[in-house]
């Protein structure tokens, strides 16, 4: 890879993942000009943007496209060398056939574990640790979102500051709960959901869930079995007291009750084993492959092998790639229920008259991603190199160390919810066109994939990779660093860009059930 430090300069830079590529990106700030020599002699014909392809040789019109050392789709035009190769030159292929895949071929690395690493978490009853102390008041259905939001205003002015000790207060809000088909099969994806959010480690175990009362999801269906519903669940049109004023009183003082008991909640030293995140992609680019997600793979390798857990997900932008998955699960059976997640959600795109197709969006092809093969090349990278231990479905809990494929939709703000309901307590996620992304229940570490974004949001962005493509730092450098990261942000010791603004996606459950 032809590298330098000025990205800018008059250097063509260009990067070439694999020596079987016929093709490669141009990495320079405002992209090359027609007849630029690049490294390797090919002269260009095209003006080429920052991020997008040019030929390394002439590929005739139905020829192979490679990249990653994976065929990425075939021309539709004979493209000469040094050509514009964009999301207009390629035919996509066939996704990889689910039938006859490679499962736990791949030697098990047997390298010894990382020991000696630890952070500051709150641990739980249940022996989970959080790296937040928050308490979150849930709804049952959307009617009492306001009720909800109006909560959590008087809480944050009246009564926050009497407990230090406790983070924030946050309104677990959703669209589900009332006019749904709650009987359909499908539905059991959005109520395990929400059972499984009001477990995360990062409200311990103190959620207020407020229904209305004539809901189909009704509220007792979201308290932890063990636990008293009476003392956890606050039913509206149950409440005794006059008025709005008098309903929000009595919600207060549940409220307060929680607050007394989660400020007596103090961080401890744990081990690195205790820590499960998620690792996700949003406003992806070119770069996103070779530099921000290689890093974040190096930290998942870093975590795991630490014996922690690390989730990665986004199905759509895992299927065209599961072939190089599928080898490195652990068992057959844990590949069999890979297989089983990709076949689901195939027929459920099916369903819709969609495929897999309608991803990357239009910023991921300005950016110089021309397909969704190209895209999950690039995006499985944050997975490492470990095997996988386990596969969930939507919404399910994390019941193993290692790491874990955790099904949820590509959609940004899907998969962070879906994710927090898996039990994430930090997640890390990777742009490169750039996202205000942030979620209230877990931290986010922000990566970018270019310097140029990373100067540009300077106060959004956590981590620049960047560096890997302008050849000042390396993979390694930029992945410890992330993993160091982590560490200090999992003990509150660091706050992350998106906590310091305040920024937070609404939760959006995942449900394919019926809408009545």
């Amino acid at each position: 890879m032809n590298t330098s430090k000025d990205m800018t300069a008059g250097n063509p830079i260009i990067i070439k993942i694999d020596p079987s590529d016929n093709v490669a990106i141009v990495a320079n700030d405002g992209g090359l000009q027609p007849g630029t020599k690049v490294p390797g002699g090919v002269v260009l014909k095209d003006f080429v943007p920052q991020g997008h392809k040019f030929t390394l040789e002439g590929i005739e019109a139905g020829g192979d496209v490679v990249r990653y050392g994976e065929v990425i789709g075939q021309a539709v035009v004979d493209l000469p060398e040094g050509s514009w190769l964009n999301d207009r030159h390629i035919r996509i292929p066939e996704a990889p056939s689910l039938e006859d895949l490679p499962l736990a071929t791949r030697k098990i690395d047997d390298s010894p574990a990382l020991e000696g690493y630890t952070f500051e978490g709150y641990r739980n009853l249940d022996g989970s640790v959080g790296t937040k102390n928050v308490l979150g008041i849930m709804t049952s259905v959307q009617c009492v979102t306001g009720v909800a939001d109006h909560v959590v205003r008087k809480v944050k002015n009246e009564l926050l500051h009497k407990y230090p000790n406790v983070d924030d207060v946050i309104a677990i809000t959703h669209s589900y709960g009332c006019g749904v088909a709650i009987q359909a099969p499908n539905a059991a994806i959005p109520i395990r959901t929400l059972m499984n959010l009001a477990r995360n480690p990062n409200l311990g175990g103190e959620v207020l869930v407020v229904g209305l009362g004539c809901e189909k999801l009704q509220p007792d269906r979201l308290v932890p079995k063990g636990r008293e519903v009476a003392a956890n669940v606050v039913c509206l049109q149950d409440i005794h007291e006059d008025g709005f004023e008098g309903m929000i009183a009595r919600i207060m003082e549940m409220v307060e009750e929680r607050l007394v008991r989660l400020d007596k909640r103090l961080r401890e030293t744990c081990p690195v084993s205790d820590l499960v995140i998620g690792v996700q992609c949003g406003g992806s680019d070119a770069f996103s492959g070779i530099t921000a997600n290689p890093a974040v793979g190096f930290a998942t390798d870093r975590i795991v092998k630490a014996g922690g857990a690390v989730l990665f997900s986004e199905v759509t932008e895992v299927r065209d790639a599961v072939h190089l998955l599928t080898p490195r699960v652990v068992d057959e059976e844990v590949g069999k229920a890979l297989i089983r997640e990709m076949s689901w959600y195939d027929n459920y795109l099916e369903e819709g008259n969609s495929d897999r197709t309608a991803n990357p969006t239009p910023g991921n092809k300005i950016g110089g991603l021309s397909n969704i093969v190209e895209k999950a090349l690039g995006s499985i990278v944050k997975s490492g190199t470990c095997p996988i231990s386990d596969v969930l479905g939507h919404g399910e809990r994390v019941k193993k160390k290692g790491l874990v494929f955790a099904a949820t939709p590509a959609s940004d703000f899907v998969c962070g919810t879906q994710q927090l309901a898996s039990g994430i307590v930090l997640q890390v996620f990777t742009t490169g066109r750039g996202t205000p992304y942030g979620l209230a229940m877990a931290p986010v570490v922000k990566v970018s994939s270019r310097t140029a974004l990373s100067k540009r949001w300077f106060d959004l962005i956590d981590l620049d990779a960047g560096r890997i493509a302008a050849g000042e730092a390396d993979i390694e450098t930029v992945g410890e660093e992330l993993f160091q990261m982590i560490l200090e942000v999992a003990s509150g010791r660091t706050q992350t860009a998106a906590d310091k603004l305040g920024l937070a996606n609404d939760l959006v459950v995942f449900n394919p059930a019926p809408i009545t």
